[in-house]
């Protein structure tokens, strides 16, 4: 201990907390921080494990503003949840990153990151160091990249052929929406294919739309070829065949200028000629409209009751798309050109359409903007369902498989689904292990058995008997032409071969989701101190991503 006198101040340094202002934190060595940090992983994967799979049960969770969410989606889940441990945060950051990468396997990345990190827990308390298991990690990591290339059980072969690529979606869908995937999935693979360009690599997930109409059944939900708005006409026209479009990015009205001015009027007579010199000039705009061919004007804005009476009398229909994202789809799917002023529209910037109509769906009116013999960049789902919250569901669970399709376009390799992948990895990942003279054989063979945590997991949420599950599965692969045998969730747990099944997943997307869970489980665990400060005082900066609170002051 060291003391330092300084006039009548006298500072002693005699641990490390000391070193830092009052008020903050230091944790250190195996207890405080290394296993703390494993358990807040663990809690957090054990939350989401029991949504794995097509049975997997949903959570409802009510955010600050006590709107409800029921779902199944880990991505949704973790979004709404507000996640305070440092260590946990890593793993969400993992999950994050393969959302925005891939669109599919969130699920898969907390529930391995967690294993990963029971297994490193069971190793640590055994004695061994933190470094070990780090290497050994690295190691069967590096082994699992080589033997999962040799696992590929198909491969999509023509893009274009709908029951291909319908049986390579379902597996995706079923996660999400179990007992519809065969519907839904022959729902997204033809919206898919409409929009599916000729380079297959510039496929874009923007491009496939839902619209959400509630009532009906899940079987009633279709597909259209362009676009379809949430709203009726304007006016009094609400069908138009063979139509150009005219679309006009802002209001349809006399155009105002930059600076206010005044006019005075001294008569009747003059009030009455500038009345009629703006509608002479509205009437101008919309009659060069209707004269250059248009049969549709579709506005960005408000449309005023003046214009509204001249694009009646010259038999125009209106539609009004306040948002500007809309409005880029709408000429993306009728190959329109939008316009920031009101005249009269060059040919090639006038788009196309088979058919303009308003159709009532339940009770809720949509705007179709149909394509039959012309090419759309646009496809849109309408899809049916009883409740808000499964019409959610079902719309998360298309999400899912136009990024599957996505990934495909990317690289068409599929691995056998169902558990089956995992425990082929386990087995020849356990089998390198056992060849393996250093301290790290301990934690390569760690990581082959958190690769079993997926078939138990759909085992135990399809209320199988799990041990019996996983050790059926290991008979199976010991045998020859057994690598693609997984878990039948219809059959009372029996383990059955996934192609005869036709159950994959994507190979990319699972060797992405393998990685991230890995990265985030060998930094978590390389982390020995914890060192936090004192927490600052006043408003709390809002998060990215996140809206600000604002209270009210009375």
């Amino acid at each position: 201990v060291s003391t330092q006198s300084t006039g009548c101040n006298m500072i002693s340094v005699g641990k490390t907390s000391d070193l830092l202002k009052q008020g903050s934190r230091f944790l250190s060595g195996l207890e405080e921080a290394i296993l703390k940090n494993i358990e807040a992983v663990r809690q957090l994967a054990k939350i989401l494990r029991t949504s794995l799979g097509p049975n997997g049960m949903n959570k409802m969770i009510i955010n600050e503003r006590q709107k409800i969410f029921v779902t199944s989606d880990a991505a949704s889940i973790i979004k709404e949840l507000d996640v305070f441990h440092p260590a946990a945060k890593m793993a969400v950051m993992a999950t994050e990153m393969q959302e925005r990468e891939w669109g599919d396997a969130t699920n898969f990345v907390i529930t391995f990151c967690g294993e990963l990190m029971q297994q490193a827990e069971n190793l640590l308390i055994m004695g061994l160091h933190p470094a070990d298991v780090i290497v050994g990690y690295e190691k069967a990591y590096e082994h699992f990249e080589k033997f999962i290339d040799g696992l590929v059980a198909t491969e999509a072969k023509d893009l274009s052929n709908i029951d291909e690529i319908t049986a390579l979606l379902k597996s995706a869908v079923a996660a999400k929406h179990y007992g519809y995937e065969s519907f839904l999935a022959n729902l997204i693979a033809r919206a898919c294919i409409q929009v599916l360009p000729k380079n297959h690599k510039n496929f874009n997930v923007d491009n496939v739309r839902v619209a959400k109409v509630l009532g009906g059944a899940v079987t009633d939900s279709t597909i259209i070829k362009g676009m379809v708005l949430s709203r009726g006409a304007e006016g009094t026209i609400h069908s138009v065949t063979k139509a150009k479009v005219a679309v006009f990015a802002g209001a349809i009205d006399l155009g105002k200028t930059e600076t206010t001015g005044k006019t005075r009027m001294n008569t009747v007579q003059q009030l009455l000629n500038y009345s009629k010199g703006e509608e002479k000039i509205i009437e101008r705009d919309i009659k060069a409209v209707a004269d250059a061919g248009a049969k549709v004007i579709v506005s960005g804005g408000s449309i005023s009751e003046m214009a509204m009476h001249f694009i009646e009398k010259y038999g125009l229909m209106a539609i009004r798309s306040p948002s500007k994202f809309e409005l880029r789809r709408i000429c993306k799917a009728i190959g329109a050109t939008p316009l920031v002023r009101m005249g009269s529209p060059l040919p090639e910037e006038l788009g196309f359409c088979d058919l303009v109509e308003v159709t009532e769906v339940g009770s809720t009116k949509l705007t179709v903007f149909r394509q039959d013999k012309e090419d759309s960049g646009i496809s849109t789902i309408i899809l049916r369902a009883a409740t808000q919250n499964t019409l959610d569901d079902i719309e998360r669970a298309v999400d899912d498989g136009v990024n599957i399709f996505k990934a495909i376009t990317r690289d068409s390799r599929f691995v056998a689904g169902a558990g089956a992948c995992e425990i082929e990895l386990a087995h020849l990942i356990k089998s390198f292990a056992d060849q393996t003279p250093d301290q790290e054989q301990h934690a390569i063979k760690k990581f082959g058995e958190a690769l079993e945590v997926i078939p138990r997991t759909l085992a135990e949420n399809a209320g199988f008997n799990a041990s019996e599950v996983i050790s059926a599965l290991y008979a199976a692969h010991s045998k020859e032409g057994g690598k693609h045998i997984g878990v039948d969730i219809e059959s009372q747990g029996q383990v059955k071969d996934t192609l005869e099944l036709k159950i994959y997943d994507h190979l990319e997307t699972k060797k992405s989701a393998i990685r991230l869970a890995t990265n985030a489980a060998i930094t978590i665990v390389r982390i020995d101190q914890i060192i936090m400060a004192k927490p600052a005082t006043g408003p709390k900066l809002p998060q990215p991503g996140k809206k600000p609170k604002f209270t009210q002051m009375n």
